[in-house]
């Protein structure tokens, strides 16, 4: 399968594969894969989990979409109503339906564009619900592919609630600070409306489906995954069961995500084996996939491609009025799409351009909806290939004429932004939140620090005196060696900071901080604005005072550095007011840059 990544995707040609291409329609954004070699007259139509589980799966869904165009089937993903990329809604009360329709309305665009009479639905989590209500409402569905189905609702809110904990604990945050009103996973909430009519399902209730063929992945040890599959066998005259390998690796966490290599395979030639095959080419009547503007309250949001083969996807959002201020351009963080955790970058870039301001948010290659550089590695995060991108997202607004431009970004997303800011003379303004650090040694293994990345002593030390810790190290729940190890490197360097005292206001005589000081004095020479945003016990002030002294009191020597500590934030700024501080930073600058 080609996608997979560098060890499975090197392409011969060494030719760049071109991102999806963007089209809007009833109020959200979509992704049309266009087939490489149009052979089948059935296309894909994605539909996504919610939530936390969507952020996890956005790159799989690109990769299969990629395959699907390999072997001539054409595919469209999409945002549901209030989600993602697309505009928000008030909740009308009407539960489900919204998603419903959105869902609906793609399913009408997908035959548009891809001349296809025919669709195959590929749904996982509450996707596979939406997957079973379309089948009542569309003709000639030759399949449905159900992954990791939500089969009851109850159960489904109840594994959101752990998840739920469990996410807040990994970031963590303390019981004070959690969002626990509804149904809300990863600082993303779910409707009430939405909520209470997922409570109500029940796919084992289902008296027919009508679809000839299905696909079944079911999750190890959840046996009501296989019950449903035996309920679908009475229903379905082509039924095709297997294991959902990877499947826990996969929605852990969008940063250490492991693409589940086996099970989209399955998906591909099980595909591959009821398209139909008749159509040799693309029908004359089919639309051209296009992107017109989603107008919403002060702004126009305009998906687009960029870069070398338009590799790169993002999202241009532009003031309704006047431009005021220079364009922020909104890094992603780690594996996130560029929507943001909790859709931060969507909230921020609406509210800065309601303030005249206007923002580019994107992909950077192998991360979301930007596909792979051909010789680039695997892992992209730290690496100098991020900075490619960026030089072309600079280009874009170049072209555009929306310099001048100003960079973004929290934790890697943060390192990236201090890189670019350094490296090209067109950002002229920095904005960073939560870095983890500001260089990074090409010696240590990127993969290895992100998934044992240690926490500030301040955070251990509150986690040590909850007795729930307590309980889940006890019971094996926690890794107790890579905590240990976490503990002991936190300790080791602030032990070498304290040796360091004597070098006073000038820690940047010590060898090891080169790289990073003198990237804050060509910043500094060319009169760069430049914000420092941190959670007061984030593990990003250790690497700050590595460079600056205990008291970061070597940023004495740029008085026009501004340093911001937030008392009760998380490492993803969880806090309605953390927010809200990030935002006034970025807004302020964006707004003095514009007056330069």
């Amino acid at each position: 399968m080609a996608g997979w990544g560098a060890a499975e995707d090197q392409h011969e040609t060494k030719d760049v594969r071109s991102a999806a291409m963007p089209v809007t329609f009833a109020g959200t954004v979509g992704l049309f894969m266009a087939a490489a070699k149009p052979s089948a007259d059935t296309a894909v139509l994605f539909l996504s989990p919610w939530g936390f589980e969507e952020m996890c799966v956005r790159k799989f869904w690109r990769i299969l979409a990629e395959d699907l165009s390999d072997i001539g089937v054409a595919s469209l993903r999409f945002d549901y109503a209030g989600t993602g990329d697309a505009l928000d809604i008030a909740d009308d009360g009407e539960g489900l339906t919204s998603w419903e329709e959105t869902a609906f309305a793609a399913a009408a665009k997908l035959k548009s564009l891809s001349g296809c009479d025919r669709l195959i639905l590929i749904g996982q989590g509450l996707g596979s619900v939406i997957a079973t209500r379309l089948a009542e409402r569309i003709a000639e569905i030759d399949g449905i592919a159900f992954l990791a189905p939500v089969t009851s609702g109850r159960a489904h809110l109840r594994e959101l609630t752990v998840w739920s904990k469990m996410i807040d604990e990994s970031m963590g945050l303390s019981e004070a600070q959690r969002q626990t009103e509804g149904v809300t996973v990863a600082s993303l909430r779910m409707p009430d409306t939405v909520a209470d009519a997922v409570k109500k399902l029940n796919l084992m209730n289902l008296a027919g489906l009508a679809t000839p063929n299905c696909l079944i992945l079911t999750r190890p040890n959840r046996p009501g995954d296989a019950d449903f599959a035996r309920q679908i066998e009475t229903l379905v005259p082509h039924v095709d069961q297997a294991i959902y390998e990877g499947y826990d690796d996969l929605v852990s966490n969008p940063t250490i995500a492991v693409m589940p290599v086996v099970a989209g395979h399955k998906v591909v030639e099980w595909t591959r084996s009821i398209a139909g095959q008749s159509c040799a080419s693309m029908p004359n009547d089919s639309e051209v996939a296009s992107a017109t503007p989603l107008i919403g309250d002060g702004f126009a949001e305009t998906p687009l491609r960029f870069g070398k083969g338009q590799r790169l996807y993002g999202i241009l959002c532009e003031p309704e009025g006047k431009r005021k201020g220079a364009t922020a351009l909104l890094l992603t963080t780690a594996y996130d799409r560029h929507a943001g955790w909790g859709r931060m970058s969507v909230t921020m870039a609406r509210a800065l351009a309601r303030d005249g301001i206007a923002s580019l948010r994107f992909d950077t290659a192998n991360v979301g909806d930007s596909p792979p550089l051909p010789d680039a590695p695997e892992q992209v995060l730290y690496s100098r290939e991020q900075q490619r991108d960026v030089a072309e997202a600079l280009d874009l607004l170049e072209a555009r004429e929306l310099l001048p431009a100003f960079a973004i970004g929290r934790c890697s997303g943060g390192y990236l932004a201090f890189q670019a800011a350094v490296r090209d003379t067109r950002c002229q303004g920095l904005v960073t939140a939560n870095p983890y650090s500001f260089y990074w040694d090409e010696s240590r293994s990127v993969d290895e620090a992100l998934r044992f990345a240690p926490r500030s002593l301040e955070t251990y030390g509150r986690k040590f005196l909850q007795l729930e810790t307590l309980k889940r190290l006890l019971g094996g729940q926690i890794d107790a060696k890579s905590a240990l190890r976490n503990l002991a490197t936190v300790l080791s360097r602030r032990a070498m900071r304290s040796g360091r005292r004597l070098l006073g206001v000038l820690p940047f005589l010590a060898g090891a901080q080169g790289p990073v000081i003198n990237g804050f004095r060509a910043l500094s020479k060319r009169r760069v604005d430049i914000s420092l945003i941190y959670s007061a016990h984030d593990i990003g002030l250790d690497h700050l005072r590595e460079q600056f002294g205990q008291d970061a009191a070597g940023l004495k020597q740029f008085p026009e550095i501004r340093l911001t500590l937030i008392a009760e934030a998380d490492h993803n700024l969880t806090p309605p007011d953390a927010r809200r501080i990030y935002l006034q930073e970025v807004k302020e600058m964006g707004l003095r840059l514009g007056k330069a």
